[in-house]
C-alpha cells in the first residue's frame, strides 16, 4: 500500500491527477490536501469523491505544523505536489502571495518531508510540478518545416530566466527542491510542463474565459495582436506525464513535458470561435466580431516552446492528442457542463464547500 500526497488535488491540472490515480492504483491511499481557494473546486471530482482509496484534507501548505501531522498521521511516503498560485496577472497585481504559497509553502511540505523520512529515504518521492515560464522566453526565428516558429527550445539544460512574479516563485520553489536533493538527499523529481488545456480549468485562463465569453457574445480581450507563442497540451495527457515519471522517472532529474503543439494565442483564439459558433449552431467564425485587442500584459514573454524529447526517448511518453481534437473534445465539456462554469463564475461553488469545510 502506498499513500500518496496530491497537493492542490482540487485544481485543474489537480484534480485530473487525483482522478488518474484514484482509478488506476486501487492500492494506492490517495490524499488530496487543498486549501480551495477561488481556483480549488471539489465538484471537480464529484465522481470519485467516495472512493474507498481517497480522502480529502482541507488545509493550507504554509501551515508547516500542519503537515507535519499530515505527513505522519497519513504514513505518507509519495508526495505530487501541485498546490501554487498559478495566474501571471493576479501575480503582477499581488506578488506576495504568490511568494508565500508557491516558495514558503514549497518550503514547508519539503521540510515535512525530510522529518518525516530522515530515517529512510527507501521508496519515498518528492514530486514537484514546475513550468516552463521559469525558463524565460524565445524570440521567434527563421521557421523551418519542423518548427514553424523557431528552431529553439526549452530543454531541460536551459538556464532559467523568469520574467514575472509567477515564474520566479516558481523558479525559487524549484531551487528549493533540488537544494533539499542536493543537502539532504532527499529523493525529489522536477516536471517543468508547457500551457494546460481541457476540462475543470478555472475560467479566468485563455481557452474556458474565450469559450464561455462566446457563449454570452461578450469581448474577447486579446492581449497586444495576439502574436505571442505558446506550446499547448490536453490536461489529460499531462496527468499521464505525471504518472509515468512519478513511477519511473530518475531521482534528482528534470523532465520537460510538452505538446509539441505551437500555436499563435490570435489563431488558437480563431480555431475557438470557429468550433464554439459551429456547435451552438451559428455561422462558423460568427464571433470574431467579439475579438477586443487590449494593452498588453507588463513583461509578456514572446514564445515558450518545450523540446520533451528527454521524457519521449527515455520513458516512452508522448501526447496523445493534436490541438484541434483536444479542443473539440473542450468544447464540448465546457458547452455540455454549463451548470459547473455558472457555478464557477458566480462563486456559488465556493460558499458550498466553504459551509462544508469550515
Amino acid at each position: 500500500m502506498k499513500n500518496i500526497l496530491i497537493t492542490g488535488g482540487a485544481g485543474f491540472i489537480g484534480s485530473h491527477v487525483v482522478r488518474l490515480f484514484v482509478n488506476n492504483y486501487p492500492d494506492y491511499n490517495i490524499i488530496n490536501l487543498d486549501k480551495l481557494t477561488y481556483a480549488g473546486n471539489l465538484a471537480n471530482l464529484k465522481d470519485i469523491e467516495n472512493m474507498p482509496n481517497y480522502k480529502f484534507i482541507k488545509s493550507d501548505i504554509c501551515d508547516f505544523d500542519t503537515m507535519l501531522n499530515v505527513f505522519k498521521e497519513n504514513n505518507i511516503d509519495g508526495v505530487i505536489h501541485l498546490a501554487a498560485e498559478s495566474h501571471v496577472d493576479r501575480s503582477i497585481k499581488d506578488p506576495f502571495t504568490f511568494a508565500q504559497t508557491n516558495v514558503l509553502g514549497t518550503l514547508s511540505l519539503l521540510q515535512a518531508a525530510k522529518e518525516c523520512w530522515k530515517d529512510s529515504f527507501d521508496n519515498k518521492l518528492f514530486y514537484h510540478i514546475s513550468t516552463d515560464e521559469v525558463y524565460g522566453a524565445l524570440e521567434l526565428t527563421k521557421p523551418d518545416g519542423n518548427a514553424p516558429f523557431g528552431d529553439d527550445f526549452f530543454t531541460e539544460a536551459t538556464s532559467y530566466n523568469p520574467h514575472s512574479p509567477y515564474s520566479a516563485s516558481k523558479a525559487s520553489s524549484d531551487h528549493f527542491v533540488r537544494a533539499f536533493h542536493d543537502t539532504y538527499g532527499l529523493p525529489i523529481v522536477i516536471t517543468n510542463c508547457s500551457n494546460n488545456y481541457g476540462p475543470y480549468q478555472f475560467p479566468e485562463k485563455l481557452i474556458p474565459l474565450f469559450i464561455n465569453n462566446i457563449r454570452h457574445n461578450k469581448p474577447l480581450p486579446v492581449y497586444g495582436k495576439g502574436e505571442n507563442v505558446r506550446d499547448w497540451l490536453y490536461v489529460v495527457d499531462h496527468a499521464r506525464a505525471i504518472d509515468t515519471i512519478f513511477h519511473n522517472g530518475k531521482i534528482g532529474d528534470t523532465y520537460n513535458i510538452g505538446g509539441f503543439n505551437e500555436w499563435k494565442n490570435i489563431d488558437i483564439i480563431k480555431v475557438i470561435i470557429k468550433t464554439v459558433d459551429r456547435l451552438l449552431g451559428r455561422k462558423e467564425g460568427e464571433s470574431e466580431k467579439l475579438i477586443t485587442y487590449v494593452t498588453d500584459r507588463a513583461g509578456h514573454d514572446l514564445r515558450y516552446a518545450i523540446d520533451s524529447s528527454k521524457l519521449k526517448n527515455e520513458l516512452g511518453w508522448e501526447p496523445s492528442l493534436q490541438f484541434e481534437e483536444g479542443i473539440e473534445k473542450t468544447v464540448r465539456w465546457y458547452l455540455d457542463n454549463q451548470e459547473w462554469m455558472d457555478n464557477v463564475t458566480s462563486g456559488d461553488y465556493e460558499k458550498y464547500y466553504a459551509n462544508m469545510y469550515k
